[in-house]
C-alpha cells in the first residue's frame, strides 16, 4: 500500500501515536506523517504511507490553515492548555478596532521565538524533554515566518477566536503568546484545529476511527495516490526503457524530457510514479527520488 491518508486527528492523540496505530494495520509499510499537531490540538493531519514517505520533502511546502480560541490573561509554560499556569496579568477591555489593528501588526513576515516547549532539538534532544525533566531551558533563537491571514474575533471578555493562514515552521502556540503581550496582557493558545495543510483539507479527511477500520477491512478507497498528491508539480512521461533505466539511477534517462521551464519535474508511466527529478539546463536534469513499482 502506497500512498497519503487524511486523517482528522482527534484531541488527545499525539501524531506519533496516529502513524503507530496505522502501521499496526499496514505492516510491513513504512508510515510516517506530515507536519506535527499537538496532542491537545485536532484537525488535518496527512500520513505517508509505503514509497509515499519519501514524498516528505517535497509536501512539506505550502500554507497552513487554523481556526481555534486563546485565552488571555493567563499563561502557562507549555503555551497551551496542557501546561501549568506560570503568570496571570489583568485583560484589559477588548474593543474590536484596537484587536484588528493588533492583529494587523502580525500580517507579513514576522520574527517569531519558538516555545520551549517544542520539538527543536538541542545537542539530538528535543527541547520539550529537557524542559519536562526540570532542566532549564533557554529560549531557542527567533526565527522569520509569514503570516498571510490573522483575523480575531472577541468570544468573551478573556477569549479571541482567530483563524489563520501562515508559512510552515510556525507556532500558532507563540503567537498566541506575543499576541497577548501586544494587547498588554498575557496568554495561551486554548484551542487549536488544523483545517487545510498544504493541498490537503478536512474535506479529504476522514476521522482517525473511520480511517483505522478502513485499513483493518483491506479498503484503500481513502488513500491518495502519489502521483494524485503532486499534482500541482509538471510532470514528464516515460516510455518503458527510460522507466528502467530510471529505477536503475541513470539520470541521463531525464534528457530532453523535462517539462519546458520546470525546475523540479515528476515523471510517470501510465498513472505510477517512477521518479522526481530537477532540471539542471533545458535539457539536462537528475534523479532526486525513485519510487518502487507497486
Amino acid at each position: 500500500m502506497n500512498g497519503i491518508i487524511v486523517i482528522d486527528k482527534p484531541a488527545g492523540a499525539s501524531s506519533a501515536e496516529v502513524v503507530r496505530l496505522v502501521k499496526a494495520r499496514v505492516k510491513p509499510a513504512r508510515v510516517g506523517h506530515l507536519g506535527t499537531l499537538d496532542p491537545f490540538a485536532t484537525g488535518v493531519l496527512p500520513i505517508l504511507v509505503g514509497e509515499a514517505t519519501k514524498l516528505a520533502p517535497f509536501l512539506h511546502e505550502g500554507e497552513k490553515h487554523y481556526s481555534g480560541l486563546i485565552a488571555l490573561g493567563a499563561e502557562t509554560d507549555t503555551l497551551d492548555p496542557t501546561g501549568a499556569v506560570v503568570r496571570t496579568a489583568p485583560v484589559p477591555p477588548l474593543d474590536p478596532a484596537a484587536i484588528a489593528e493588533v492583529a494587523a501588526r502580525f500580517h507579513g513576515a514576522i520574527e517569531q521565538t519558538p516555545p520551549v516547549y517544542s520539538a527543536i532539538k538541542r545537542a539530538g534532544v528535543p527541547l520539550y524533554k529537557l524542559a519536562r525533566r526540570g532542566e532549564e531551558v533557554a529560549p531557542p533563537p527567533p526565527r522569520t515566518v509569514s503570516i498571510e491571514r490573522f483575523e480575531l474575533a472577541i468570544a468573551a471578555p478573556d477569549r479571541l477566536r482567530f483563524d489563520l493562514v501562515c508559512s510552515p515552521g510556525t507556532y500558532v502556540r507563540a503567537l498566541a503568546r506575543d499576541l497577548g503581550a501586544a494587547l498588554g496582557t498575557v496568554a495561551y493558545l486554548a484551542e487549536l484545529r488544523r483545517t487545510q495543510s498544504g493541498q490537503f483539507t478536512l474535506a479529504m479527511a476522514d476521522s482517525l476511527a473511520d480511517a483505522l477500520a478502513a485499513l483493518e477491512r483491506g479498503d484503500a478507497s481513502g488513500l491518495i495516490g502519489m502521483r494524485a498528491a503532486l499534482a500541482g508539480m509538471p510532470e514528464a512521461r516515460a516510455d518503458a526503457e527510460t522507466e528502467r533505466r530510471l529505477r536503475n539511477g541513470d539520470s541521463r534517462a531525464l534528457d530532453c524530457i523535462a517539462p519546458p521551464g520546470a525546475r523540479k519535474f515528476k515523471v510517470v508511466a501510465g498513472e505510477r510514479l517512477v521518479a522526481i527529478a530537477e532540471a539542471t539546463s533545458r535539457v539536462t536534469a537528475v534523479i532526486e527520488r525513485v519510487f518502487a513499482a507497486d
